[in-house]
């Protein structure tokens, strides 16, 4: 049977397929009679439906018997109750929300006389509909098996399309949620803002020049916004999701506590940098490199803090970047020796672990570091008299203790 349903109303063709029609005396619709009825061969009868309501069977009857029965149903006629938005563009494509009761099964949307261009049944109270081209004001119908809709007006309307001229700030994280201002003219109206293909996780449209927008997410690279309004879609404005940045790596990893350290940064989507912190204090000065790398100065502090970078793109991880005090030298032991070199001399102070030099004057001495209050040095050779010893550490030079070398006895 097709169709399967029709208007409490009565007066839907109905055409029937089966076997053995040629006869056919009656056609019933649950109790009632066919208002009428045709037979067209021995397979097929068509039959126009009384008034009824519900699901019933629709049977047929020959001097062989009566058939068994196919279901027909009754379906309520469909009520429109809400149209938006209610205007566009005289051109068509404004996709247009219908909002009402019994729209399950619909066989058409009119725009006047003329189909939509498409449309999708979401649910027994709503269809989205695409207008086609058209002009003035018209009706708008659904029909259904159980009829046809009344009618809500659309209004064609010659709108410029909407301009777009920027876009502010003009990227920001894969994850989306920040908010970007656009500029343009013709906003007024707008009823949709696209990232690429997705449709903005929300909008408000704040005058005719100007509408915020909060970023969907999205895939690390450009795309371009468009805004949407009865006038029909903007043309676009440049957008670029930005890659999450990432460290993998700071040097040096270490240094004085008064700051001032330049340290190298290296890592990922690095480009567009914003911000970087040592823990929560802000770098001295830092410049951008490259997108795999920057270089930053240390602000003074202590302890071991995490390096971050912030970008368009988010915050980083955090590298470990440690504040070392600057070294203090207490004693010598000896504080005096020959003139050549060989002298093995103890240094005794804080802070000596991380030693990097050792200077008898302007000499550098080999060493050991046995501990952080004790480097054990071998003096170098120099004239008689007094020298000024010192150790440098990444958190600085020490104070100075004096050695003094003494010259042999003479005869």
């Amino acid at each position: 049977m097709s169709p399967a349903a029709g208007s409490p109303g009565g007066g839907t063709p109905v055409t029937l397929t089966g076997s053995n029609f040629t006869q056919a005396t009656v056609v019933r619709f649950g109790p009632n009679f066919a208002l009428s009825f045709t037979v067209v061969s021995a397979t097929q009868i068509t039959a126009v439906a009384p008034p009824g309501s519900g699901t019933v069977q629709i049977t047929v009857t020959t001097p062989g018997g009566t058939s068994n029965g196919v279901a027909f149903g009754y379906a309520a006629a469909p009520t429109l109750t809400g149209i938006s938005p209610a205007t566009g563009p005289a051109t068509g494509g404004t996709t247009v929300t219908l909002t009402g009761t019994n729209l399950l099964g619909a066989t058409a949307v009119r725009f006047g006389a003329v189909n939509a261009s498409s449309f999708t049944v979401v649910s027994a109270t709503q269809i989205t509909a695409v207008a086609p081209p058209g002009s003035g004001t018209v009706q708008v119908t659904v029909t259904t098996p159980g009829g046809t809709s009344n009618g809500l007006s659309y209004s064609y309307v010659a709108v410029a399309a909407p301009v777009l001229t920027s876009v502010s700030p003009t990227q920001g994280p894969i994850g989306g949620g920040n908010t970007v201002t656009l500029t343009g003219s013709g906003l007024t109206g707008v009823t949709a803002v696209s990232f690429g293909s997705t449709p903005a996780s929300s909008f408000t449209v704040v005058s005719a020049t100007q509408i915020t927008a909060v970023a969907p997410p999205g895939a690390a690279g450009p795309v371009q916004i468009t805004v949407a309004g009865p006038g029909g879609t903007s043309n676009g404005v440049t957008y670029f999701y930005v890659g999450i940045p990432a460290l993998t790596g700071a040097s040096p990893a270490q240094g004085p506590t008064s700051g001032g350290t330049t340290v190298t940064l290296t890592g990922t989507n690095l480009l567009g940098a914003t911000a970087v912190r040592f823990g929560a204090v802000n770098a001295i000065t830092f410049t951008v490199v490259s997108d795999t790398q920057i270089v930053a100065s240390s602000p003074p502090g202590s302890g071991t803090v995490q390096i971050t970078v912030v970008t368009p793109g988010g915050t980083s991880n955090g590298v470990a970047y440690t504040y070392v005090p600057a070294p203090v030298l207490t004693s010598l032991s000896p504080n005096q020796g020959p003139l050549d070199a060989g002298t093995t001399v103890t240094l005794f102070g804080s802070g000596l672990t991380t030693t990097s030099s050792v200077l008898f004057g302007a000499t550098p001495a080999s060493f050991t570091v046995v501990s952080d209050t004790w480097v054990a040095a071998i003096a170098p050779a120099g004239s008689a008299g007094p020298v000024n010893v010192q150790v440098t550490t990444p958190g600085g030079s020490s104070n100075s203790i004096v050695y003094t070398r003494v010259g042999p006895p003479g005869i």
